[in-house]
């Protein structure tokens, strides 16, 4: 622990005018930092989809996280001994089974590792590696927080962020689970301190996506409907239109299209329909409403698009803006929308002019529940404050090349190392490393946020979180990582970790 944060307020924490317990508390009110992610069920699934849609195109185009870079891959020097701030504890497995005597020699993976997807500040889809944990609600993933909190954009969380355990070439074989409230050490929050690059954060049940069944619905119930939708938009007659619009009981929306070479005219004219012309919003707000030519046509209509599809837009509008006059908007999480305005053009059916209905349909069983995280893969234990100088092994999808250009690893299939941590060690002053523990090991960047695993059970495939992966090492220069490091859990990390671990999240669907 290298700094005391002194609360809001001005209350100064003084020897022998507190109690402790009083200070202990002031102390770990001030350790967490806490941040919303997907805010909404409905804001969850659509995250979902967007990393799941066209066989999971999304998370194969997602590259290793890029924080590290060859300047920072250096070497780690000695400060001495550990100094725990609390008595040694632990927290057990999800899952813990009975011992066993069973003698095994090959590794086994555990179930509880995986991948976490996001977006960053400039809009590139990125991953780490990270862990299922122990919590109350079986909700909870850990990974480094610089996996979760965008340090280029003063540390807001990542965009659309997800967990996919067991991740293989696009598949999530427990479903995906979007991130809901992410948990960390004010420190790293406020200050990206690297002695506290971990973060903890709930999820929402898994979600798997399937082809879903079309339901035939009203205007009214697909307007309301928050879940995969689809509008329709199919050429009728003129007397079948006609008949659609004198019929109360219909669920489609009849709509006309102007032809070729209409014949304009204004709302009294015998036999006139209107037509929806696309405006700009200063057009359009300027509109009055009511019935006529150039009044307002309904609301206006925004649609969320992907990267892609926003910057065709755009390119479009460029060209010929009367005719692409749409607003496109981007937020500060990355998302695109383009919001459309109508103004009414009336008219009187020329030969050409044609007829349309829409319909409207719901997805139903589009996005199924795949069950809370911790009952499909289990979740490590955790342990905090605990001697160094002890085996552990630790996992992670390392993928990055050496700095010296080679790369050993594809970051397709998880990899491992074995070894005694070592002491407490100073590092980047940038990113002010004071207190980590290193591992011999040459696994490169994609495997930050990877678990360190303090007692791990090969059998039972499961331990106690006692790191992650923080940082690259190359301790004898010669320009391939030779260490990696993490932070040392202690007695503020344990309290980060129990508040996330009390936090509920709930279903997607």
């Amino acid at each position: 622990m290298k700094r005391i944060l002194i609360p809001a307020g001005g209350a100064v924490l003084a020897t022998g005018l507190l109690a402790a317990g009083l200070a202990g508390n002031a102390q770990a009110a001030s350790d967490v930092a806490s941040d919303q992610m997907a805010a909404s069920a409905a804001n969850a699934k659509a995250i979902a989809q967007f990393w799941a849609e066209n066989n999971g195109a999304a998370l194969k185009a997602a590259k290793e996280s890029n924080v590290w870079d060859k300047s920072d891959v250096a070497r780690l020097q000695s400060k001495g001994g550990y100094s725990s701030d609390t008595k040694p504890g632990s927290t057990a497995p999800i899952g813990e089974e009975k011992k066993t005597s069973a003698k095994v020699q090959n590794v086994n993976m555990p179930k509880t590792i995986g991948k976490v997807f996001f977006v960053n500040s400039k809009g590139e889809k990125r991953w780490c590696s990270a862990t299922s944990i122990q919590s109350k609600y079986r909700n909870l993933v850990a990974t480094a927080g610089h996996c979760v909190y965008d340090t280029a954009t003063n540390s807001d969380t990542m965009s659309k962020w997800v967990f996919v355990p067991g991740y293989y070439q696009g598949k999530s074989p427990w479903g995906i689970y979007v991130g809901k409230q992410a948990f960390t050490h004010y420190d790293f929050d406020v200050y990206e301190d690297y002695d506290r690059d971990y973060a903890f954060v709930t999820v929402y049940n898994g979600v798997k996506l399937g082809s879903g069944t079309p339901k035939k619905v009203t205007k009214a119930e697909f307007d309301k409907y928050e879940g995969v939708k689809d509008a329709k938009d199919v050429e009728i007659s003129r007397e079948e239109f006609r008949k659609g619009k004198l019929d109360p009981t219909s669920t489609e929306a009849y709509w006309v299209k102007r032809g070729s070479a209409p014949e304009a005219s204004g709302p009294d004219y015998p036999g006139a329909v209107v037509a929806k012309v696309e405006v700009s919003e200063a057009t359009y707000k300027a509109a009055r409403v009511g019935k006529g030519n150039g009044r307002k046509f309904g609301e206006p209509v925004t649609e969320i698009v992907t990267d892609p599809q926003a910057a065709a837009y755009k390119a479009n509008q460029a060209k010929d803006p009367a005719k692409y006059p749409a607003k496109v908007v981007q937020d500060r999480r990355g998302n695109w929308t383009i919001t459309h305005y109508y103004v009414q053009q009336w008219q009187k059916p020329g030969s050409d002019t044609k007829f349309y209905k829409t319909v409207f349909y719901i997805i139903e069983g589009f996005a199924k529940d795949a069950g809370r995280l911790g009952d499909n893969v289990g979740g490590q234990g955790f342990a905090w404050n605990q001697p160094t100088g002890k085996y552990v092994r630790v996992f992670g999808y390392p993928a990055a090349p050496h700095p010296d250009g080679n790369k050993n690893y594809t970051g397709i299939t998880p990899k491992w190392c074995y070894g005694k941590t070592t002491k407490k060690l100073q590092g980047s002053a940038a990113k002010k490393i004071e207190e980590h523990m290193a591992l011999k090991c040459a696994m490169t960047e994609g495997a930050d946020g990877g678990p360190w695993l303090y007692k791990y059970s090969n059998a039972k495939r499961l331990g106690y979180l006692n790191g992650v992966i923080s940082t690259f090492n190359d301790q004898d220069g010669n320009g391939r990582v030779d260490y990696i490091s993490s932070p040392y859990f202690d007695g503020e990390t344990n309290v980060v970790y129990k508040a996330a671990a009390a936090a509920w999240s709930g279903k997607v669907v």
